[in-house]
């Protein structure tokens, strides 16, 4: 697949899209006074970043050209759908910051649909095949090969909708039955090769219960949902371009209003996965915690790592409208949560992998208040912090041998601690097994930022936590699910390219103790660190954290 290269900055004036120029032609000859979209999602699952650019593009050109969006789940398989999946769906929409101006939902014409399928018998278009599935299929032929006519074909309309009926009526066993349209065996498009129409399946649905036991395909149910509903432009993705044929012919056929179908590029990201074949299997086999694990690509888990509705729009925009299928490096959307968090996150100090810091030379008795500032670009934003005796700091801050431009701690090497004093490393201690356990400092008293007297020039700045104050946190760091750049078009088993360092927990690092009453969502910049929000699994004095994104690009992919 061919990997498209999206530049960050957007040109001031943006072009029209070409789905945006059928519609202004639409509506300029009038040919439509109003235009209508819509969303038809399958509830089958968690909807994931490809739809949420299906989402904004319907939802968006409704907003821009003053029309109306439907949302309508398309329930026409209720095997594998589930109210479960249609309140998340409607969730995650609305997260996204749109409206629908109808909810519908396929089953809601199941009988309309089932007087369609009667007219088309009627006109000797459709017929009832008692075939197997397996001949269906090897009787369509090839893409080079026509298709083969059945005896089941030539049936009267009489025995044909009285076959029909006994179907509807559950007369027969799953598969015992189908109902197909009659067009053209030798076509060369296999989709009109007598396409299926109507299947039995002898299960309960989530909405109509055990009305129906013949439930229509999609095929039949799209479009013909679509002119009910009026759609003026009906949009959906490249893989459909086979089925606009079939979607004229029925409505052609049923003499219905004339929606017409337009297609665009799906989105395609990096390192990941969007079947929700596959997110099931990773669901299932407990590859993730669940449809919302941070790690997943679905909306929700989007939204439990910390990303934002605007980001994710303002990704969809910059991604634009295509008519040629293209792969997005994740990194386009991590650009935006990260230039969207810089302005907005408020700025906090955290320890990960904490390591004792003692100035030697400060009063044990005394708590020290301090100010610092929440946001970089508002000075006037700032909090009270403490400091003391012992602190908290990273141990990557610290080297006992330095290399060369070092400006961090190491014996006899000074270092301004943020938004407090100047310390000199005097030295350190380590256990039995070598790891490092205390480091020891002396402060300069003249260098409290701020009203700094001591004329003393350091270049290195690292953060700290009061560890006489510090609360203690569960912090989570995410990094890709996939180790390669396109797991679904590796030879093998896409499962096999899963990172196993996707998810780092660390237990017990230390935070200001004022991040204690931070609501859930809520997002900050761990000084240095990264940006993180605030987990649904915290809980009073339990607290979990996510990382949503490093401070910048930081993922290697694994070598050969």
């Amino acid at each position: 697949m061919e990997k498209e290269v999206i530049h960050n900055r957007m040109p001031e004036e943006k072009s029209l899209n070409f789905i945006e120029e059928i519609i202004e032609q639409d509506l300029s000859s009038g040919k439509y006074e109003r235009i209508l979209t819509r969303f038809p999602p399958e509830p089958n699952g968690y909807l994931h970043i490809g739809h949420a650019k299906s989402i904004c593009l319907n939802f968006g050109l409704a907003r821009k050209y003053n029309g109306r969006t439907n949302l309508r789940f398309d329930d026409t398989n209720p095997v594998t759908e589930d109210v479960e999946y249609v309140e998340s769906i409607k969730e995650d929409i609305r997260w996204l910051g749109f409206t629908w101006s109808n909810e519908y939902y396929s089953s809601d014409y199941f009988d309309e649909l089932y007087l369609f399928a009667v007219k088309l018998i009627n006109k000797g278009l459709a017929y009832v095949d008692d075939s197997p599935s397996e001949k269906i299929a090897a009787d369509k032929g090839t893409p080079t090969e026509p298709g083969k006519e059945n005896e089941y074909r030539n049936r009267s309309v009489e025995e044909n909708l009285r076959l029909f009926e006994d179907m509807k009526n559950g007369k027969y066993k799953d598969g015992e039955k189908v109902l197909r349209a009659k067009i053209d065996m030798a076509h060369i498009n296999m989709l009109m090769r007598d396409p299926i129409m109507y299947r039995i399946k002898h299960a309960h649905h989530h909405r109509t219960g055990d009305k129906w036991c013949i439930y229509p395909m999609y095929d039949f149910a799209h479009g013909q949902s679509d002119s009910i509903e009026h759609i003026t432009h009906s949009i959906c993705t490249l893989e459909f371009v086979p089925h606009r044929q079939l979607y004229d012919w029925f409505i052609e056929k049923l003499e219905i209003f004339p929606s017409r179908q337009y297609e665009f590029a799906r989105l395609n990201m990096t390192y990941t996965v969007m079947s929700k074949r596959r997110l099931l299997q990773l669901v299932n086999e407990k590859f993730v915690s669940g449809w919302d694990d941070p790690r997943m690509p679905t909306l929700s888990g989007f939204r439990r790592k910390g990303y934002t509705p605007s980001s994710i729009r303002t990704f969809c925009d910059k991604i634009g409208v295509a008519k040629r299928d293209n792969l997005i490096d994740i990194s386009l959307l991590e650009f935006c949560i990260r230039e969207e968090l810089n302005e907005t996150a408020v700025r906090v100090m955290a320890v990960l992998n904490p390591v004792k810091l003692i100035i030697d030379n400060y009063d044990e008795n005394i708590t020290e208040e301090l100010t610092t500032e929440n946001l970089p670009n508002d000075p006037g934003n700032i909090r009270t912090i403490t400091f003391s005796k012992e602190l908290w700091i990273e141990k990557e801050d610290f080297m006992e041998v330095p290399v060369k431009k070092w400006f961090r701690l190491a014996p006899g090497q000074m270092v301004r601690l943020k938004s407090a004093y100047i310390v000199r490393c005097e030295s350190f201690t380590k256990d039995e097994e070598g790891n490092l356990t205390e480091i020891h400092c002396t402060y300069i008293p003249e260098s409290r930022s701020h009203n700094d007297t001591s004329n003393l020039k350091v270049k290195g700045t690292i953060h700290w936590v009061n560890a006489k104050t510090a609360a203690t946190a569960e912090v989570r760091l995410y990094q890709r699910l996939f180790t390669v750049e396109n797991p679904a078009a590796e030879e093998g088993d896409f499962k096999s390219f899963i990172n196993p360092d996707s998810l780092t927990i660390i237990k017990n690092a230390f935070i200001e103790p004022h991040l204690q009453h931070a609501e859930k969502g809520a997002h900050f910049q761990f000084i240095r660190n990264g940006y993180f929000c605030i987990d649904k699994d915290s809980k009073p004095g339990a607290l979990v954290f996510n990382r949503t994104v490093t401070l910048k690009e930081g993922f290697k992919p694994k070598s050969d």
